[in-house]
């Protein structure tokens, strides 16, 4: 039997509302404790383009505070100094709610220029937080950044195709 849809469907549970952008921002952050046998890390944070692709797409789902927990859950899984992503996160949160405030309508690219400037300010940050400026990692995260921007489209149409099956429909 095929659900029913439309003006007279059922309302969706709050705990599928709630649990699914949940649980994918967590399943990114975790994707980066899968061992991979690669020559040089390109993996890009998975977790804050989730976490940028709900913003981007939900607005009223992800609160200003809302990198808070999963920036700490991704420090606890992902090594790095704890307090770097929940600092960088909430900092490239602020400056995506502050552009996008500024902008009358938005369109795809430029939700791709506001993640892509996002993800770039958190490796980069990133990379200054955990590695000495000594450190030879430079091509390896213009690598990463790189990867990071060009995959964002394909974490964005995931998380769209999440969005609908948790229920609620623009």
């Amino acid at each position: 039997m095929k659900p029913q849809s439309g003006a007279f469907a059922p309302e969706p549970s709050r705990a599928a509302i709630w649990a699914i952008p949940v649980a994918s921002v967590m399943a990114g952050s975790l994707l980066t404790i899968i061992p991979l046998v690669a020559t040089f890390p390109v993996l890009p944070p998975l977790g804050l383009m989730t976490l940028l692709s709900w913003r981007l797409l939900r607005p009223e789902w992800t609160r200003i505070w809302s990198p808070l927990p999963f920036g700490f859950f991704d420090d606890l899984v992902s090594g790095q100094p704890l307090g770097s992503a929940i600092f960088l996160w909430s900092i490239a949160f602020l400056i995506v709610d502050l552009l996008d405030r500024r902008l009358v309508s938005r369109d795809f690219w430029q939700d791709w220029v506001l993640a892509s400037g996002a993800i770039t300010f958190c490796l980069f940050g990133g990379r200054l937080i955990a590695a000495p400026l000594a450190a030879h990692v430079d091509t390896v995260l213009l690598f990463q950044m790189v990867t990071a921007v060009l995959l964002f489209p394909v974490v964005s149409r995931i998380v769209a195709w999440l969005d609908t099956k948790r229920g609620r429909q623009p």
